[in-house]
């Protein structure tokens, strides 16, 4: 299994913290995908944020997160802004 602070964007605090909800490798977070594994993260650390969320869906796709497109923000967006109602 791979550590997580190998993929792009993972630090290890973000690393600490998907360990501390389940998610230990990479083919773990994968597996999850990001918008299940924000979910996790929200339900322990509420202050997580869009940016978290982002940060995740470019670890998985192995690009920058600020590098997604446009169309792949806007979908967290809209998951992240349903999870707050």
């Amino acid at each position: 299994m791979s550590e997580l602070t190998s993929m792009m964007n993972i630090g290890k605090e973000m690393a600490k913290k998907l360990t501390s909800v389940g998610i230990d490798s990479c083919e773990k977070l994968i597996e999850a995908g990001a918008k299940d594994a924000f979910l996790k993260l929200k339900h322990k650390y509420p202050n997580v944020c869009l940016v978290h969320l982002y940060t995740l869906e470019g670890a998985i796709h192995d690009t920058e997160f600020n590098r997604l497109s446009e169309d792949t923000k806007q979908e967290l967006k809209e998951f992240s802004d349903f999870l707050k109602k």
